[in-house]
Protein backbone atom coordinates (compact mmCIF):
# COMPACT_ATOMS: atom_id res chain seq x y z
CA UNK A 1 0.00 0.00 0.00
CA UNK A 2 2.74 2.50 -1.08
CA UNK A 3 4.40 4.38 1.78
CA UNK A 4 1.72 3.90 4.53
CA UNK A 5 2.67 1.25 7.42
CA UNK A 6 1.07 0.22 10.25
CA UNK A 7 1.22 2.73 13.07
CA UNK A 8 4.48 1.13 14.80
CA UNK A 9 3.02 1.65 18.60
CA UNK A 10 0.35 -0.76 17.33
CA UNK A 11 2.74 -3.43 16.15
CA UNK A 12 4.81 -2.72 19.68
CA UNK A 13 2.01 -4.62 20.92
CA UNK A 14 2.30 -7.79 22.15
CA UNK A 15 -0.37 -9.58 19.98
CA UNK A 16 1.66 -11.76 18.58
CA UNK A 17 2.07 -14.16 21.88
CA UNK A 18 -1.05 -13.73 23.12
CA UNK A 19 -2.57 -15.27 19.62
CA UNK A 20 -0.07 -17.61 19.72
CA UNK A 21 -0.92 -19.24 23.45
CA UNK A 22 -4.80 -18.27 22.30
CA UNK A 23 -5.05 -20.39 19.64
CA UNK A 24 -2.13 -23.38 20.74
CA UNK A 25 -5.04 -23.27 24.17
CA UNK A 26 -8.36 -23.60 21.68
CA UNK A 27 -6.61 -26.49 19.47
CA UNK A 28 -5.31 -28.47 23.04
CA UNK A 29 -8.99 -27.92 24.17
CA UNK A 30 -10.46 -29.77 20.90
CA UNK A 31 -11.72 -26.68 18.86
CA UNK A 32 -12.02 -27.55 15.22
CA UNK A 33 -11.67 -23.88 14.12
CA UNK A 34 -10.61 -20.53 16.04
CA UNK A 35 -9.49 -17.49 15.72
CA UNK A 36 -7.62 -14.41 17.54
CA UNK A 37 -8.45 -11.01 16.40
CA UNK A 38 -6.25 -8.30 18.56
CA UNK A 39 -7.75 -4.83 17.87
CA UNK A 40 -6.97 -0.96 18.66
CA UNK A 41 -10.15 1.56 17.59
CA UNK A 42 -9.42 5.06 18.69
CA UNK A 43 -12.35 7.71 18.20
CA UNK A 44 -11.60 11.30 17.86
CA UNK A 45 -14.47 13.98 17.80
CA UNK A 46 -15.29 17.76 17.86
CA UNK A 47 -18.52 19.73 17.36
CA UNK A 48 -18.79 23.61 17.06
CA UNK A 49 -21.95 25.55 17.35
CA UNK A 50 -22.16 29.26 16.32
CA UNK A 51 -18.37 29.74 16.47
CA UNK A 52 -17.68 28.17 19.37
CA UNK A 53 -16.08 24.79 20.13
CA UNK A 54 -18.89 23.02 21.95
CA UNK A 55 -16.85 19.60 22.95
CA UNK A 56 -14.21 17.42 21.61
CA UNK A 57 -13.34 13.83 22.77
CA UNK A 58 -10.16 10.87 22.24
CA UNK A 59 -11.57 8.10 23.30
CA UNK A 60 -9.69 4.44 22.62
CA UNK A 61 -11.27 0.23 22.14
CA UNK A 62 -8.11 -1.63 22.70
CA UNK A 63 -8.53 -5.16 23.47
CA UNK A 64 -8.99 -8.99 21.65
CA UNK A 65 -10.99 -11.74 21.15
CA UNK A 66 -10.92 -15.73 20.87
CA UNK A 67 -13.90 -17.17 18.73
CA UNK A 68 -14.05 -20.96 18.54
CA UNK A 69 -16.21 -24.26 16.91
CA UNK A 70 -15.81 -26.46 19.70
CA UNK A 71 -18.61 -29.83 19.02
CA UNK A 72 -20.12 -27.94 16.27
CA UNK A 73 -21.05 -25.07 17.87
CA UNK A 74 -19.78 -21.54 18.08
CA UNK A 75 -17.85 -20.06 21.68
CA UNK A 76 -16.96 -16.52 21.75
CA UNK A 77 -14.92 -14.47 24.67
CA UNK A 78 -13.21 -11.36 24.94
CA UNK A 79 -10.51 -9.79 27.32
CA UNK A 80 -8.43 -6.45 27.76
CA UNK A 81 -5.70 -7.53 29.78
CA UNK A 82 -2.44 -8.42 27.79
CA UNK A 83 -1.10 -11.12 29.02
CA UNK A 84 -0.64 -14.57 28.01
CA UNK A 85 -2.30 -16.24 30.92
CA UNK A 86 -5.26 -13.77 30.11
CA UNK A 87 -5.05 -15.12 26.39
CA UNK A 88 -5.22 -18.54 27.81
CA UNK A 89 -8.31 -17.87 29.83
CA UNK A 90 -10.28 -16.17 27.46
CA UNK A 91 -9.40 -19.27 25.11
CA UNK A 92 -10.64 -21.58 27.72
CA UNK A 93 -13.77 -19.55 28.07
CA UNK A 94 -14.84 -19.36 24.38
CA UNK A 95 -14.45 -22.95 24.71
CA UNK A 96 -16.64 -23.14 27.66
CA UNK A 97 -19.35 -20.92 25.77
CA UNK A 98 -19.19 -23.27 22.80
CA UNK A 99 -19.96 -26.62 24.76
CA UNK A 100 -23.19 -24.77 26.44
CA UNK A 101 -24.17 -23.81 22.42
CA UNK A 102 -23.82 -27.42 21.55
CA UNK A 103 -26.97 -28.02 23.28
CA UNK A 104 -29.03 -25.53 21.38
CA UNK A 105 -27.39 -25.99 18.25
CA UNK A 106 -29.54 -27.80 15.60
CA UNK A 107 -27.16 -27.76 12.57
CA UNK A 108 -23.05 -28.09 12.93
CA UNK A 109 -21.09 -25.13 12.13
CA UNK A 110 -18.94 -25.11 9.22
CA UNK A 111 -17.01 -22.66 7.05
CA UNK A 112 -16.19 -22.23 3.91
CA UNK A 113 -13.00 -22.86 2.76
CA UNK A 114 -10.17 -20.32 2.16
CA UNK A 115 -6.65 -19.69 1.29
CA UNK A 116 -3.90 -19.20 4.00
CA UNK A 117 -2.84 -15.78 3.98
CA UNK A 118 0.59 -15.92 6.27
CA UNK A 119 1.41 -12.85 7.79
CA UNK A 120 -0.17 -10.39 5.25
CA UNK A 121 -0.34 -6.83 5.65
CA UNK A 122 -3.48 -3.94 4.31
CA UNK A 123 -2.95 0.10 4.98
CA UNK A 124 -6.22 1.81 3.62
CA UNK A 125 -5.55 4.55 1.31
CA UNK A 126 -5.12 8.23 2.88
CA UNK A 127 -2.47 10.75 2.50
CA UNK A 128 -2.26 12.46 6.20
CA UNK A 129 -3.62 10.56 9.48
CA UNK A 130 -6.13 13.29 10.86
CA UNK A 131 -5.10 12.14 14.60
CA UNK A 132 -1.81 13.61 13.45
CA UNK A 133 -2.91 16.99 12.89
CA UNK A 134 -3.67 19.26 16.40
CA UNK A 135 -7.25 19.61 17.54
CA UNK A 136 -6.71 22.98 17.54
CA UNK A 137 -6.07 23.15 13.93
CA UNK A 138 -9.37 21.25 13.37
CA UNK A 139 -11.32 22.78 15.49
CA UNK A 140 -10.34 26.37 13.90
CA UNK A 141 -11.58 24.80 10.75
CA UNK A 142 -14.94 23.83 11.82
CA UNK A 143 -15.49 27.86 14.08
CA UNK A 144 -14.22 29.22 10.62
CA UNK A 145 -17.05 27.72 8.76
CA UNK A 146 -19.84 28.10 11.19
CA UNK A 147 -18.60 31.77 11.50
CA UNK A 148 -18.83 32.20 7.33
CA UNK A 149 -22.64 30.29 7.14
CA UNK A 150 -23.51 32.71 9.93
CA UNK A 151 -23.42 35.92 7.69
CA UNK A 152 -26.03 34.57 5.64
CA UNK A 153 -29.05 36.47 6.02
CA UNK A 154 -31.02 33.75 6.22
CA UNK A 155 -28.89 31.22 9.00
CA UNK A 156 -29.57 31.70 12.49
CA UNK A 157 -27.54 29.34 14.27
CA UNK A 158 -24.35 27.06 12.33
CA UNK A 159 -22.97 24.01 13.31
CA UNK A 160 -20.33 21.77 12.65
CA UNK A 161 -18.79 18.58 13.22
CA UNK A 162 -15.91 16.01 12.15
CA UNK A 163 -15.36 11.97 13.73
CA UNK A 164 -12.46 10.51 12.85
CA UNK A 165 -11.63 6.97 13.40
CA UNK A 166 -8.33 5.02 13.48
CA UNK A 167 -8.34 1.27 13.37
CA UNK A 168 -5.38 -1.25 13.90
CA UNK A 169 -6.42 -4.88 13.78
CA UNK A 170 -4.38 -7.94 14.05
CA UNK A 171 -5.90 -11.68 13.56
CA UNK A 172 -4.48 -15.01 13.10
CA UNK A 173 -6.32 -18.33 13.27
CA UNK A 174 -5.68 -22.25 13.09
CA UNK A 175 -4.97 -22.59 9.63
CA UNK A 176 -2.48 -19.75 9.62
CA UNK A 177 -3.70 -16.99 8.41
CA UNK A 178 -1.99 -13.89 9.99
CA UNK A 179 -2.85 -10.12 8.96
CA UNK A 180 -2.57 -7.19 10.19
CA UNK A 181 -4.72 -4.08 9.11
CA UNK A 182 -4.72 -0.53 9.43
CA UNK A 183 -7.56 1.99 7.80
CA UNK A 184 -8.44 5.72 8.83
CA UNK A 185 -11.83 7.29 7.84
CA UNK A 186 -13.71 10.58 8.69
CA UNK A 187 -17.18 12.13 8.31
CA UNK A 188 -17.31 16.04 8.51
CA UNK A 189 -20.04 18.11 7.52
CA UNK A 190 -21.88 21.15 8.68
CA UNK A 191 -25.53 22.74 9.10
CA UNK A 192 -27.22 26.00 9.38
CA UNK A 193 -30.30 26.78 10.52
CA UNK A 194 -33.28 29.32 10.00
CA UNK A 195 -36.47 30.41 10.34
CA UNK A 196 -38.77 31.86 7.82
CA UNK A 197 -41.83 33.31 7.94
CA UNK A 198 -44.11 29.85 9.10
CA UNK A 199 -41.44 27.28 9.05
CA UNK A 200 -37.90 26.55 10.56
CA UNK A 201 -35.68 24.50 8.18
CA UNK A 202 -31.87 24.12 7.58
CA UNK A 203 -29.90 23.17 4.80
CA UNK A 204 -26.47 20.83 5.73
CA UNK A 205 -23.46 19.79 4.04
CA UNK A 206 -23.71 16.96 1.25
CA UNK A 207 -19.98 15.98 1.54
CA UNK A 208 -19.95 12.08 1.65
CA UNK A 209 -17.90 10.60 4.88
CA UNK A 210 -14.90 8.99 3.37
CA UNK A 211 -12.10 6.53 3.95
CA UNK A 212 -9.60 9.02 4.04
CA UNK A 213 -7.25 11.46 5.59
CA UNK A 214 -7.28 15.14 6.38
CA UNK A 215 -6.64 16.14 2.69
CA UNK A 216 -9.84 16.00 2.27
CA UNK A 217 -10.91 18.77 4.68
CA UNK A 218 -7.21 20.27 3.65
CA UNK A 219 -6.82 21.04 -0.11
CA UNK A 220 -5.48 17.65 -1.09
CA UNK A 221 -6.22 15.17 -4.26
CA UNK A 222 -10.20 14.90 -4.97
CA UNK A 223 -10.96 16.96 -1.93
CA UNK A 224 -14.41 18.24 -1.34
CA UNK A 225 -14.61 21.63 -2.29
CA UNK A 226 -15.80 23.20 1.19
CA UNK A 227 -15.53 26.63 0.35
CA UNK A 228 -17.63 26.40 -2.51
CA UNK A 229 -20.54 25.04 -1.18
CA UNK A 230 -20.25 26.87 2.36
CA UNK A 231 -20.80 30.24 0.02
CA UNK A 232 -23.94 28.26 -1.71
CA UNK A 233 -25.64 26.93 1.77
CA UNK A 234 -27.03 29.89 3.31
CA UNK A 235 -28.76 31.33 -0.16
CA UNK A 236 -29.91 27.88 -0.86
CA UNK A 237 -31.80 28.03 3.01
CA UNK A 238 -33.24 31.47 2.15
CA UNK A 239 -34.61 30.03 -1.09
CA UNK A 240 -36.11 27.04 0.95
CA UNK A 241 -37.62 28.75 3.30
CA UNK A 242 -39.44 30.85 0.71
CA UNK A 243 -40.45 28.23 -1.27
CA UNK A 244 -44.04 26.75 -1.94
CA UNK A 245 -45.33 23.13 -0.34
CA UNK A 246 -44.81 20.61 -3.08
CA UNK A 247 -48.59 19.79 -4.04
CA UNK A 248 -48.81 15.69 -3.80
CA UNK A 249 -49.21 13.66 -7.09
CA UNK A 250 -47.01 11.60 -9.19
CA UNK A 251 -43.63 12.80 -10.65
CA UNK A 252 -40.58 12.13 -12.65
CA UNK A 253 -37.36 12.32 -10.33
CA UNK A 254 -34.30 12.79 -11.10
CA UNK A 255 -32.48 11.42 -8.16
CA UNK A 256 -28.65 13.16 -7.11
CA UNK A 257 -26.17 10.69 -5.27
CA UNK A 258 -26.55 12.47 -1.99
CA UNK A 259 -29.75 11.37 -1.86
CA UNK A 260 -30.42 8.30 -3.83
CA UNK A 261 -27.13 6.47 -1.63
CA UNK A 262 -29.42 5.88 1.58
CA UNK A 263 -31.97 4.07 -1.00
CA UNK A 264 -29.72 1.95 -2.02
CA UNK A 265 -28.67 1.22 1.64
CA UNK A 266 -32.07 0.75 2.71
CA UNK A 267 -33.72 -0.93 0.21
CA UNK A 268 -30.68 -2.92 -1.49
CA UNK A 269 -28.15 -3.15 1.13
CA UNK A 270 -30.08 -4.20 3.75
CA UNK A 271 -32.60 -6.25 1.67
CA UNK A 272 -29.43 -8.41 0.33
CA UNK A 273 -27.35 -9.34 3.35
CA UNK A 274 -28.09 -13.44 3.76
CA UNK A 275 -28.76 -13.47 6.88
CA UNK A 276 -31.47 -11.10 6.96
CA UNK A 277 -32.69 -12.82 3.79
CA UNK A 278 -32.87 -16.16 5.52
CA UNK A 279 -34.77 -15.14 8.99
CA UNK A 280 -31.93 -15.19 11.04
CA UNK A 281 -31.59 -11.36 11.71
CA UNK A 282 -34.96 -10.36 12.15
CA UNK A 283 -35.12 -8.55 15.71
CA UNK A 284 -33.22 -5.55 15.31
CA UNK A 285 -34.68 -4.19 11.92
CA UNK A 286 -36.28 -6.59 10.12
CA UNK A 287 -35.58 -9.48 7.48
CA UNK A 288 -36.13 -9.40 3.63
CA UNK A 289 -38.30 -9.79 0.96
CA UNK A 290 -35.58 -10.72 -1.31
CA UNK A 291 -35.51 -14.43 -0.11
CA UNK A 292 -33.25 -17.08 -1.53
CA UNK A 293 -35.69 -18.73 -3.42
CA UNK A 294 -35.87 -15.74 -5.89
CA UNK A 295 -31.94 -15.76 -6.49
CA UNK A 296 -31.65 -15.24 -10.53
CA UNK A 297 -35.23 -14.57 -10.94
CA UNK A 298 -36.34 -11.60 -8.73
CA UNK A 299 -36.52 -8.94 -11.30
CA UNK A 300 -35.34 -5.83 -8.39
CA UNK A 301 -35.32 -3.19 -11.09
CA UNK A 302 -35.46 -2.69 -14.27
CA UNK A 303 -32.33 -3.82 -17.40
CA UNK A 304 -30.10 -0.66 -16.50
CA UNK A 305 -30.07 -1.71 -12.94
CA UNK A 306 -26.23 -3.14 -11.95
CA UNK A 307 -25.40 -2.97 -8.36
CA UNK A 308 -22.35 -4.69 -6.60
CA UNK A 309 -21.30 -5.32 -3.32
CA UNK A 310 -17.39 -4.22 -3.25
CA UNK A 311 -14.78 -4.05 0.08
CA UNK A 312 -12.11 -3.29 -2.26
CA UNK A 313 -12.84 -0.19 -3.57
CA UNK A 314 -10.65 2.80 -2.78
CA UNK A 315 -11.78 5.27 -0.11
CA UNK A 316 -14.58 3.17 0.62
CA UNK A 317 -15.67 3.04 4.46
CA UNK A 318 -16.22 -0.58 4.33
CA UNK A 319 -13.54 -1.47 2.07
CA UNK A 320 -10.75 -3.76 3.75
CA UNK A 321 -7.76 -6.06 3.09
CA UNK A 322 -9.11 -9.08 5.25
CA UNK A 323 -12.95 -9.28 6.54
CA UNK A 324 -12.56 -10.38 10.50
CA UNK A 325 -12.77 -14.35 9.09
CA UNK A 326 -9.98 -13.72 7.42
CA UNK A 327 -11.15 -14.19 4.03
CA UNK A 328 -9.86 -11.53 1.06
CA UNK A 329 -11.86 -9.30 0.25
CA UNK A 330 -14.11 -9.26 -3.09
CA UNK A 331 -16.33 -7.43 -5.73
CA UNK A 332 -19.13 -9.17 -7.07
CA UNK A 333 -22.88 -8.67 -8.30
CA UNK A 334 -25.63 -8.33 -6.47
CA UNK A 335 -28.29 -7.33 -9.43
CA UNK A 336 -27.63 -7.31 -12.76
CA UNK A 337 -29.25 -6.62 -15.50
CA UNK A 338 -32.02 -5.48 -13.00
CA UNK A 339 -32.13 -9.09 -11.64
CA UNK A 340 -31.16 -10.61 -8.58
CA UNK A 341 -27.70 -12.23 -8.62
CA UNK A 342 -25.82 -12.91 -5.38
CA UNK A 343 -26.10 -11.34 -1.67
CA UNK A 344 -23.17 -10.40 0.79
CA UNK A 345 -22.20 -13.31 3.48
CA UNK A 346 -19.82 -14.53 5.72
CA UNK A 347 -17.80 -17.90 5.84
CA UNK A 348 -20.69 -19.95 7.81
CA UNK A 349 -23.43 -18.77 4.70
CA UNK A 350 -20.88 -19.16 1.89
CA UNK A 351 -21.28 -23.29 3.39
CA UNK A 352 -24.59 -23.21 2.98
CA UNK A 353 -25.01 -21.65 0.06
CA UNK A 354 -22.26 -22.60 -2.16
CA UNK A 355 -24.32 -21.65 -5.46
CA UNK A 356 -23.60 -17.87 -4.32
CA UNK A 357 -20.03 -18.23 -4.69
CA UNK A 358 -20.19 -19.65 -8.66
CA UNK A 359 -18.52 -22.79 -10.08
CA UNK A 360 -15.45 -22.48 -9.33
CA UNK A 361 -15.88 -22.64 -5.90
CA UNK A 362 -17.75 -25.89 -5.60
CA UNK A 363 -17.80 -25.88 -1.45
CA UNK A 364 -19.36 -22.54 -1.19
CA UNK A 365 -17.22 -19.00 -0.45
CA UNK A 366 -17.60 -15.99 2.06
CA UNK A 367 -17.35 -12.77 0.04
CA UNK A 368 -15.68 -11.20 2.60
CA UNK A 369 -18.57 -9.77 4.57
CA UNK A 370 -17.57 -10.39 8.62
CA UNK A 371 -17.21 -7.47 10.89
CA UNK A 372 -16.89 -6.60 14.30
CA UNK A 373 -17.18 -2.73 15.35
CA UNK A 374 -15.09 -3.86 19.15
CA UNK A 375 -12.59 -5.88 20.29
CA UNK A 376 -15.18 -7.04 22.58
CA UNK A 377 -18.18 -8.24 20.07
CA UNK A 378 -18.28 -11.40 17.86
CA UNK A 379 -18.09 -10.45 14.24
CA UNK A 380 -21.14 -10.99 12.06
CA UNK A 381 -22.39 -10.39 8.34
CA UNK A 382 -22.14 -6.53 7.52
CA UNK A 383 -22.82 -4.49 4.29
CA UNK A 384 -20.07 -4.36 1.79
CA UNK A 385 -19.77 -1.06 -0.04
CA UNK A 386 -23.05 -1.62 -2.26
CA UNK A 387 -23.14 0.70 -5.03
CA UNK A 388 -25.52 1.21 -8.22
CA UNK A 389 -23.16 1.46 -11.39
CA UNK A 390 -23.08 4.34 -13.73
CA UNK A 391 -23.63 3.80 -17.75
CA UNK A 392 -20.20 3.72 -19.50
CA UNK A 393 -21.47 6.43 -21.67
CA UNK A 394 -25.05 7.52 -19.42
CA UNK A 395 -26.35 10.98 -19.53
CA UNK A 396 -25.41 13.79 -17.39
CA UNK A 397 -27.12 15.31 -14.71
CA UNK A 398 -28.19 17.89 -16.97
CA UNK A 399 -29.00 15.65 -19.70
CA UNK A 400 -31.63 13.99 -17.15
CA UNK A 401 -33.47 16.95 -15.77
CA UNK A 402 -33.37 18.12 -20.09
CA UNK A 403 -35.81 14.63 -20.00
CA UNK A 404 -38.19 15.10 -17.32
CA UNK A 405 -41.50 17.47 -18.47
CA UNK A 406 -43.56 17.46 -14.85
CA UNK A 407 -41.15 16.19 -12.21
CA UNK A 408 -38.45 16.61 -9.18
CA UNK A 409 -34.65 17.06 -9.17
CA UNK A 410 -33.98 15.83 -5.72
CA UNK A 411 -30.65 16.46 -3.57
CA UNK A 412 -28.79 15.61 -0.50
CA UNK A 413 -30.53 12.96 2.13
CA UNK A 414 -32.51 13.52 5.27
CA UNK A 415 -35.14 11.68 7.24
CA UNK A 416 -36.47 8.43 5.84
CA UNK A 417 -38.91 5.11 6.75
CA UNK A 418 -38.82 1.87 5.62
CA UNK A 419 -41.23 -1.69 6.39
CA UNK A 420 -39.30 -4.52 8.65
CA UNK A 421 -39.09 -6.50 5.19
CA UNK A 422 -37.19 -3.55 3.43
CA UNK A 423 -40.02 -3.08 1.26
CA UNK A 424 -42.26 -0.33 1.35
CA UNK A 425 -40.31 2.97 2.30
CA UNK A 426 -40.58 6.92 1.92
CA UNK A 427 -37.60 9.12 1.86
CA UNK A 428 -37.16 13.41 1.93
CA UNK A 429 -34.43 14.89 1.57
CA UNK A 430 -32.55 18.24 1.58
CA UNK A 431 -33.88 20.25 -1.17
CA UNK A 432 -36.44 19.35 -3.76
CA UNK A 433 -36.18 21.47 -6.53
CA UNK A 434 -39.64 21.29 -9.25
CA UNK A 435 -38.55 20.29 -12.84
CA UNK A 436 -40.66 22.12 -15.56
CA UNK A 437 -40.18 21.10 -19.31
CA UNK A 438 -36.67 20.11 -18.81
CA UNK A 439 -35.48 22.96 -16.80
CA UNK A 440 -35.22 23.57 -13.00
CA UNK A 441 -37.64 25.84 -11.32
CA UNK A 442 -37.34 26.57 -7.84
CA UNK A 443 -37.04 24.73 -4.38
CA UNK A 444 -40.38 23.26 -3.02
CA UNK A 445 -40.79 22.07 0.53
CA UNK A 446 -42.47 18.90 2.58
CA UNK A 447 -41.90 16.17 0.20
CA UNK A 448 -41.04 13.05 0.23
CA UNK A 449 -41.04 10.05 -2.18
CA UNK A 450 -42.82 7.03 -1.68
CA UNK A 451 -42.94 3.48 -2.90
CA UNK A 452 -42.46 -0.17 -2.95
CA UNK A 453 -38.27 -1.24 -3.88
CA UNK A 454 -39.52 -3.07 -6.60
CA UNK A 455 -41.79 -0.43 -8.01
CA UNK A 456 -39.26 2.22 -7.65
CA UNK A 457 -36.41 0.40 -8.96
CA UNK A 458 -38.78 -0.77 -11.59
CA UNK A 459 -39.53 2.58 -12.61
CA UNK A 460 -35.55 3.93 -13.16
CA UNK A 461 -35.22 4.62 -16.77
CA UNK A 462 -31.74 5.83 -16.80
CA UNK A 463 -28.81 6.32 -14.82
CA UNK A 464 -26.42 9.24 -15.35
CA UNK A 465 -22.64 8.65 -17.04
CA UNK A 466 -19.23 8.03 -14.72
CA UNK A 467 -18.94 12.35 -14.08
CA UNK A 468 -22.32 11.72 -12.16
CA UNK A 469 -21.02 9.21 -10.15
CA UNK A 470 -20.72 9.53 -6.09
CA UNK A 471 -19.35 7.43 -3.35
CA UNK A 472 -21.38 8.05 -0.55
CA UNK A 473 -22.20 6.83 2.71
CA UNK A 474 -22.65 6.63 6.63
CA UNK A 475 -20.78 6.15 9.68
CA UNK A 476 -23.67 5.21 11.68
CA UNK A 477 -24.94 1.58 10.24
CA UNK A 478 -26.75 -0.23 13.05
CA UNK A 479 -27.23 -4.29 13.10
CA UNK A 480 -27.18 -7.29 15.84
CA UNK A 481 -28.32 -8.02 19.36
CA UNK A 482 -26.09 -6.60 20.97
CA UNK A 483 -26.24 -3.61 18.05
CA UNK A 484 -22.97 -3.06 16.40
CA UNK A 485 -22.33 -0.12 14.57
CA UNK A 486 -20.44 -0.03 11.54
CA UNK A 487 -19.25 2.30 8.35
CA UNK A 488 -20.67 1.57 4.43
CA UNK A 489 -20.14 3.51 1.25
CA UNK A 490 -22.70 3.74 -1.22
CA UNK A 491 -21.64 4.61 -4.70
CA UNK A 492 -23.85 5.63 -7.67
CA UNK A 493 -24.74 8.07 -10.26
CA UNK A 494 -27.74 11.06 -11.09
CA UNK A 495 -30.47 8.64 -12.13
CA UNK A 496 -34.04 9.03 -13.90
CA UNK A 497 -37.17 7.76 -12.26
CA UNK A 498 -40.91 8.35 -13.92
CA UNK A 499 -43.82 8.10 -12.46
CA UNK A 500 -43.02 8.10 -8.55
CA UNK A 501 -45.52 9.28 -5.92
CA UNK A 502 -44.62 12.18 -3.93
CA UNK A 503 -46.23 13.11 -0.52
CA UNK A 504 -46.64 16.33 1.21
CA UNK A 505 -45.34 15.86 4.37
CA UNK A 506 -46.94 18.64 6.36
CA UNK A 507 -50.63 17.29 4.82
CA UNK A 508 -49.85 13.33 6.02
CA UNK A 509 -48.35 14.74 9.17
CA UNK A 510 -52.12 15.87 9.91
CA UNK A 511 -53.81 12.78 8.73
Amino acid sequence: MGDRVVDPTFTSLPYRSLGDAALARAAELGATHADFRFERVRYQELAVRDSVLQGASDTEDLGFAVRVVHRGAWGFAAGVLLSVEEAVRVAETAVAVAQVSAGMTSRPVELAPEPTYDDVTWVSAYETDPFEVSVAEKAAVLIDWTTRLRTGAAVDHASAHLLQVHECKYYADLSGTRTTQQRVRLAPGFEAMGAGADTFDSMASIAPPVGRGWEYLAGGRDAWDWDAEIDEVPELLAEKLKAPSVEAGTYDLVIHPSNLWLTIHESIGHATELDRALGYEANYAGTSFATPDKLGTLQYGTPVMHVTGDRTIEHGLATIGYDDEGVATQSWDIVRDGVLRGYQLDRSMGVMHPELAGPEFPEGRSNGCAYADSPGHIPIQRMANVSLQAAVDGPSTEELIGRVEHGLYVVGDKSWSIDMQRFNFQFTGQRFYTIRDGELAGQVRDAAYQATTTDFWGSMEAVGGPETWVLGGAFNCGKAQPGQVASVSHGCPTSLFRGVRILNTVAEGGN
